[in-house]
């Protein structure tokens, strides 16, 4: 099983590397699954509304929820969340070289969001990254124990440990494949 999480210093750089390398994963011909989370600001004094592309093709989803000026709660909208959750699923049944989670957040920390999928991934022996911020780091670490490898919060290591996952995976593949035909 390979899982591995990064987390980088500045608000909203995880998202922006998660994007990063699932753009250069589909660019090289994998496909990807999961989701990146794609921030668009707004008023100065408002937070920004977060949105996912489930990965490879999309769609873009909203899950944020615009509580108001003065909210201070959490503006996650959790049925948004949910959707994605399936529309990842089902690109995962369709086939995937690994799983991207833009973030292990709350709701997987409290044993819902992407947690059944990342168990799923790990089960298939698909590699899986995750996005993770100091908020969530003890929950994620009750969840995967000393599976998880922490990758440096930039682009060339985190593409550097999904070759190393995948070739391991597809040499797998093979041997498997080879016993089978033996």
């Amino acid at each position: 099983m390979k899982i591995a999480y990064t987390m980088a210093s500045k608000r909203g750089d995880t998202d922006l590397l998660l994007f990063g390398v699932a753009e250069q994963l589909v660019a090289a011909g994998l496909r990807p699954v999961g989701t990146v989370q794609i921030n668009t600001e707004r008023d100065p004094d408002l937070p920004c509304d977060m949105d996912v592309k489930i990965l490879p093709e999309g769609p873009s989803l909203r899950i944020s929820q615009s509580l108001g000026r003065e909210a201070k709660g959490c503006r996650l909208d959790p049925a948004a969340l949910e959707n994605a959750v399936g529309l990842a699923e089902r690109a995962l049944e369709a086939g995937g070289d690994c799983l991207i989670v833009n973030k292990f957040g709350k709701h997987e920390a409290e044993g819902r969001g992407f947690r059944a999928l990342i168990g799923e991934a790990l089960a298939r022996d698909i590699p899986v990254l995750v996005g993770l911020n100091a908020l969530n780091e003890a929950a994620f670490m009750d969840f995967v124990g000393e599976l998880a490898e922490e990758i440096a919060p930039d682009q060339d290591a985190l593409l550097a440990w999904l070759r190393t996952s995948l070739a391991a995976r597809w040499q797998d593949r093979r041997e498997q494949e080879a016993l089978v035909v033996a």
